[in-house]
């Protein structure tokens, strides 16, 4: 059974940080390019930033470069985000996602709250 669990969210401070994670199982960890995305009330969804299955290569959202950095255990089978600098509109639901092939996969969501 699939499963992308993510943790760490909260409420913090504007310049604050937080570290999310994300547990998978049920699959080749390894195999997935993995990504952050986020939802803020009334918006669509927006992709954070991407890491690959061997965590070689990294893209951000240019609203979060320089403060988030991904990466992922691939011997944990955990993916993170490091948010740094934060600003109330980082405020979201984060989600977690692993893509390969026809194979796409979804966490239920961590909520952030950067209040000013």
């Amino acid at each position: 059974q699939v499963q992308l669990v993510e943790s760490g969210g909260g409420l913090v401070q504007s310049g604050g940080s937080l570290r999310l994670s994300c547990a998978a199982s049920g699959f080749t960890f390894s195999s997935y390019f993995m990504a952050w995305y986020r939802q803020a009330p009334g918006k669509e969804r927006e992709l954070v930033a991407h890491i690959t299955g061997t965590g070689g290569t990294t893209t951000y959202l240019d609203s979060v470069k320089g403060r988030f950095t991904i990466s992922r255990d691939n011997a944990k089978n955990t993916m993170y985000l490091q948010m740094n600098s934060l600003k109330p509109e980082d405020t979201a639901v984060y989600y977690c996602n692993a893509v390969f092939l026809y194979n796409d996969y979804w966490g239920q969501g961590t909520q952030v709250t950067v209040s000013s």
